[in-house]
């Protein structure tokens, strides 16, 4: 394994969800974004959108991160090439959005294995369903599912072990993490070489800032996006509580989640 790199600046379970306000969105129609220099010379372009919805422009392909809500959000100026969803919550999975950013034939589409069940035949036909560990490569960018999951009691019908994926996505050397729905688990602290991780943070879905900002710390990306923070009642992390926890040498991006 490659040492860190240092060149960049259940089914049917009954879940509430609070209602989330789209990101106040730029002249092109996305969120405000970073930039982050990749090692083929090119730059990864991140757009919040909203909650745990996002955008990451590759310069070669769009890449929709569980999108909800109006599917401009998401095609304002482009349409996305790949579109990539971590499990069918709600506030993950939105079928209609989901139909209308994959009209074009050319988009290819990377879901949970226990999503693919939940879609029109036509669109099941075209998608990829990925189980836990599983990978695949789409629209030039390997995809490897890694296990999303509560391990509290008492949170364990959430997201149950087995079930819903987070992602490792690697863009020509350029690894992204997107935790998905998770808590603090052995498999996020056990990987390695991520240059760019996006970790979810509310209660009692997932989990607070502190576990979260002990398993970044562990597996030590040089940047993270603090994303799906609000929760139920007194379940809402801070971004920055959280990034004041983080070890030496990772830097904390913070979006437009909430507007």
């Amino acid at each position: 394994m490659q040492s860190r790199r240092t060149f960049l600046a259940t089914t049917g379970t009954a879940v509430t969800l609070l209602p989330f306000t789209f990101g106040a969105a730029t002249a092109d129609g996305h969120a405000a974004a970073n930039t982050f220099d990749m090692p083929n010379g090119g730059q990864l372009k991140v757009m919040p959108v909203s909650h745990a919805s996002f955008l990451m422009d590759t310069g070669d392909v769009l890449i929709a991160v569980d999108p909800i809500g109006d599917p401009a959000q998401y095609n304002a100026d482009a349409t996305p090439g790949l579109v990539i969803v971590t499990h069918f919550h709600g506030d993950h999975f939105d079928l209609q959005t989901l139909i209308a950013l994959t009209q074009d034939a050319d988009t290819q589409l990377v879901v949970n294995a226990a999503l693919i069940g939940m879609l029109p035949e036509d669109l099941a036909a075209r998608a990829i369903p990925l189980a836990n560990d599983e990978d695949t490569t789409s629209a030039g960018v390997a995809i490897t599912a890694i296990p999303a999951y509560n391990v509290t009691e008492g949170r364990l019908e959430f997201h149950p072990k087995g079930r819903d994926n987070g992602y490792v996505l690697d863009i020509d050397g350029f690894r992204v993490y997107i935790s998905g729905d998770t808590e603090d688990t052995p498999e996020m602290r056990a990987l390695e070489n991520i240059d760019l991780a996006f970790v979810c943070m509310n209660l009692p879905f997932t989990m607070d800032a502190e576990a979260a900002a002990s398993a970044v710390s562990e597996f030590a990306p040089t940047y993270v996006y603090p994303y799906h923070y609000r929760g139920r009642d007194d379940g809402t992390q801070d971004p920055a509580e959280f990034a004041s926890m983080l070890s030496d040498g990772i830097e904390a991006k913070m979006g437009d989640w909430y507007g």
